[in-house]
């Protein structure tokens, strides 16, 4: 279009200068410089006009075709009319007006955006503390507008020195990040579980790519977690941030899991013992039910609950490993336990809960004989030699018991054993219960 004035002003020109109508060798020199503007003009339209399928419009946006089209005019003017002073010197001030211009910066960093494209209209892009949605792209400016509905005018030259993010690319979906905090007394477990809850039930959270919790620091009044998930479209990161922090209290709410006050608030609570007297008493009904300790009065287990150690193992963590020394044994209050044979790492058994595991270290002072890992988060006894030699001591009848239940597992674990390796030949009752003698001084 652009193009097709020119030449009409081009033809009333040469209709002017043949007339001799002013000054004729101004008229002609203007009129072929509009000219090679309406030649260079077509040629750029037509390798980036919009209505060929081939166009490389990517690389051609308006900027780029203005520039060239300037380009290629000022070259062509030169040479074709360099003989004439007018024309020099309407190509010159063209020149000269660029460099005068204090946009002259903007203007390249404009250039060089539409070409390199590290954003384009329509991409929410953060530049230094400046955050919005691409509006448009001039020559001089990028305009963005805010989540608070603003344009935000961001010269060219101050994007080409500020680092750009671009939150549009190279996926829509965007990743964003809330954070909270939980009481220590609460296992970072639980509080992980809570937290994907949480995520899970936000209607703008996406459950691909999945979401992950972590923890960031030991903070001074709680355990940090970070939230991190995936949304659809960044504009709406305010809502779905809102979203997870609101299904986060509800959430802690339900499971019981604090979200403590700040640390420059003073407060006062009732601190409650990690272990009450209600810890010691469960865990005594739970020895009742293990065979070892089946035959023992109640109030013997219960001596023996309170001096034990009582522990809590995450989900993954080896609560004793193969070859490591011992003398103590373990009772699964909660969770359960996988038992498994280095360096193959063959699985013998799952010890549920109710279930132990380590009795030779107690008893024989022997070392591990597997690695016990929990496959969930686990509360677990600790009953060492010492604690145990007491009832032997009040009770020697508890030294028979034990030695036969003792060598009937022994007899199971021998056998996996043998699937990996040679198995030692299993020991005799009455050697071994001279063993437990010997190491337990009874």
């Amino acid at each position: 279009m652009f193009s097709g004035w020119l030449l009409i002003g081009f033809v009333l020109l040469q209709l002017a200068v043949r007339q001799g109508l002013g000054d004729v060798a101004l008229l002609s020199a203007i009129a072929r410089l509009v000219l090679v503007l309406a030649v260079v003009n077509a040629a750029v339209a037509l390798v980036a006009n919009k209505w060929r399928d081939d166009r490389p419009n990517d690389r051609f946006p308006g900027i780029v075709q203005d520039a060239a089209v300037i380009v290629l005019f000022m070259a062509a003017g030169t040479m074709l009319l360099r003989e004439q002073l007018l024309t020099t010197s309407a190509v010159g001030a063209v020149v000269l007006g660029f460099a005068l211009q204090d946009t002259l910066g903007n203007l390249f960093a404009g250039l060089a955006i539409q070409i390199e494209k590290p954003f384009r209209v329509g991409h929410w892009i953060q530049i230094g503390e400046r955050e919005g949605q691409v509006h448009e792209i001039t020559w001089r400016a990028t305009k963005l507008r805010t989540k608070a509905g603003q344009f935000l005018i961001v010269p060219n030259s101050v994007i080409a020195k500020d680092p750009v993010l671009n939150f549009s690319e190279p996926t829509v979906p965007t990743r964003v990040e809330v954070e909270v905090g939980a009481s220590y007394t609460t296992p970072p477990n639980e509080v992980k579980r809570a937290v994907m809850e949480a995520i899970a039930n936000a209607p703008l959270a996406l459950l691909t790519p999945p979401p992950q919790v972590v923890i960031t620091a030991f903070g001074s009044s709680s355990v940090d977690y970070l939230a991190q998930f995936w949304i659809e479209d960044y504009a709406n990161d305010r809502t779905a941030r809102d979203q997870v922090r609101t299904n986060l209290w509800y959430t802690f709410r339900r499971h019981n899991i604090e979200i403590p006050w700040p640390i420059q608030i003073e407060y006062s609570r009732d601190e409650q013992p990690v272990r009450t007297e209600a810890h010691v008493v469960a865990a005594a009904d739970r020895l009742g039910s293990i065979d070892l300790f089946a035959t023992q009065t109640v109030d013997t287990r219960h001596r023996l609950a309170a001096a034990a150690k009582h522990h809590l193992f995450a989900a993954g963590e080896a609560m004793v490993r193969q070859d490591a020394a011992g003398d103590s044994m373990f009772v699964l209050l909660s969770g359960r336990a996988r038992v498994s044979l280095e360096p193959s790492g063959q699985e013998v058994a799952v010890i549920p809960a109710g279930g132990f595991f380590g009795e030779m270290s107690m008893l024989t002072g022997d070392r591990r004989t597997a690695t016990v890992r929990a496959l969930d988060d686990t509360q677990a006894l600790e009953i060492s030699a010492a604690a145990f030699r007491e009832l032997a001591v009040a009770d020697p009848a508890l030294l028979d018991h034990i030695s036969s239940i003792v060598t009937t597992r022994r007899t199971g674990l021998d056998e996996a054993r043998a699937s990996a390796a040679a198995a030692p030949v299993p020991e005799a009752k009455q050697t071994f219960l001279a063993r437990m003698r010997k190491y337990l001084h009874v």
